[in-house]
């Protein structure tokens, strides 16, 4: 914990603890301007980057696993062993500033998106929205984590991390009943600029988590069913 950056405390107990991941290379400071956006608009928020255990074997910078020589054969198994120190860090900060899973945000870039995707993936995730800009699952769920939404952003002319596995992502897991929404945005290479932050605040900002929209609705006297059953 002593190496991640603390963007931003409130003055009294938290009511959020939105956790920042950098991409491979990064460091702290990489989600620095994202974060005072965060910050901004979430005054009553912890907004902590944290910073990737390992010295990236690329040259500077940190990682979390190492991309040399990755592959489609071999990325889930990399992920998966970073995993425990990465659930590790969320659970620091969660004691430090007695936050609890649902009142925790994961927001990771590209290799900090790919872990926090895949802290959800098929187990108990560790945060009640988790958003992904320009990044991927390592392999795909098999199952809807409940209680959890997740935020695909993706820049169309991503370079580095190709939109389509955001799209696929998206389609795999509606189609598994998760909580999901997936943006893709023109003319935004893979990068956290200004267009990836507005979109990121107008979703946790507005967006109605499924779960909310179930209960509500199962309590409702109009629905003679009491299952709920709506469009969203």
């Amino acid at each position: 914990m002593s190496s991640d950056l603390v963007i931003s405390r409130p003055a009294g107990p938290a009511q959020q603890l939105l956790l920042l991941f950098h991409g491979v290379g990064g460091d702290e400071r990489h989600m620095l301007e994202l974060g005072r956006q965060l910050a901004t608009e979430f005054p009553q928020a912890w907004v902590v980057s944290v910073r990737a255990p390992q010295p990236c074997d690329l040259g500077a910078g940190y990682q979390w696993f190492s991309v040399r020589g990755v592959s489609e054969d071999n990325r889930a198994e990399r992920v998966a062993q970073a995993m425990p120190g990465f659930l590790q860090a969320i659970r620091d900060w969660q004691l430090h500033t007695a936050a609890s899973v649902a009142q925790t945000a994961l927001v990771g870039f590209s290799q900090g998106g790919i872990m926090a995707l895949e802290a959800t993936r098929d187990r108990e995730a560790p945060a009640g929205r988790v958003a992904c800009i320009g990044g991927r699952f390592a392999r795909l769920p098999s199952r809807a984590t409940a209680g959890t939404t997740l935020h695909l952003l993706h820049g169309k002319s991503d370079a580095v991390i190709p939109y389509a596995l955001s799209v696929d992502a998206a389609r795999h897991l509606v189609r598994l009943g998760a909580d999901v929404t997936a943006d893709v945005l023109p003319f935004v290479g893979h990068e956290t600029g200004p267009e990836v932050a507005a979109c990121l605040l107008r979703r946790l900002r507005t967006y109605v988590p499924l779960r909310v929209w179930r209960e509500a609705l199962a309590s409702d006297p109009g629905d003679p069913t009491g299952t709920g059953a709506a469009a969203h």
